[in-house]
């Protein structure tokens, strides 16, 4: 009898049936680094890495981005705009008014003649304590306009049609050099030198300027006006 013939029941080292075929092989992994286990967040790919700047609660995308007001609360409406400050107007210019009566009204008109020229109008309208109390208006105005804006960004107007005062860049309340520029632009020509056509400016603006519907004050003081309802 050969030798050859195996003396126990099992199959020889190299019976192809013992050996199972194998699969590809997995990467091993690197020594000294653990795999996450299944079902971690770190098994998705990286995310993207972080834009190079932080638009903020404002003003997002006014660096290059597609939407310069995506991030920005809505813009306040032209008309509210419109009807909150003449609010703030009567709540200065009604005591004002009040207290200039005993000494001779805030507002001087001397009899003109039909002759009269519109320059002549325009010297007797601002002649005498008229002018005076133009300048008592200005800094009314622009106390009330300063003091409130930097408190919380709304004058009583404002927060009456639900309004505020914000700065462009951040969405922050104006500070108090913001607020004092934004009040001197918007009252010292009105009150002063050219009102209607200052007004008529203003309100075009409202309407038509783009992105932002800036008025003059807005753009010298970097602000903007947007709703709080």
């Amino acid at each position: 009898m050969s030798n050859d013939q195996p003396t126990s029941g099992q199959p020889p080292e190299d019976d192809p049936f013992l050996k199972k075929p194998q699969g590809p092989q997995e990467p091993q992994e690197p020594q000294g680094q653990q795999r996450p286990p299944s079902g971690s967040p770190y098994d998705s790919a990286p995310p993207p890495p972080p834009p190079p700047y932080d638009p903020g609660p404002y003003g997002g995308g006014q660096y290059g981005g597609t939407d310069p007001l995506a991030g920005m609360p809505p813009l306040a409406e032209p008309g509210k705009r419109i009807v909150a400050r003449l609010i703030d107007f009567l709540i200065i210019s009604i005591p004002l008014y009040l207290i200039s009566l005993p000494f001779g009204g805030a507002v001087e008109m001397s009899d003109s003649k039909s002759g009269d020229s519109v320059g002549n109008v325009f010297n007797q309208t601002y002649s005498g304590h008229q002018l005076l109390w133009s300048l008592i208006g200005l800094v009314a105005y622009v106390a009330y306009d300063t003091y409130f804006t930097h408190k919380d960004g709304r004058t009583l107007g404002k927060r009456l049609l639900k309004m505020r005062v914000a700065m462009l860049n951040d969405g922050s309340v104006p500070d108090v050099g913001a607020s004092f520029l934004r009040a001197v632009v918007l009252w010292l020509p009105a009150l002063l030198c050219c009102p209607c056509l200052w007004w008529l400016i203003n309100i075009v603006l409202m309407f038509t300027d783009k992105p932002y519907r800036q008025g003059l004050q807005d753009k010298a003081a970097k602000t903007v006006v947007v709703s709080t309802a």
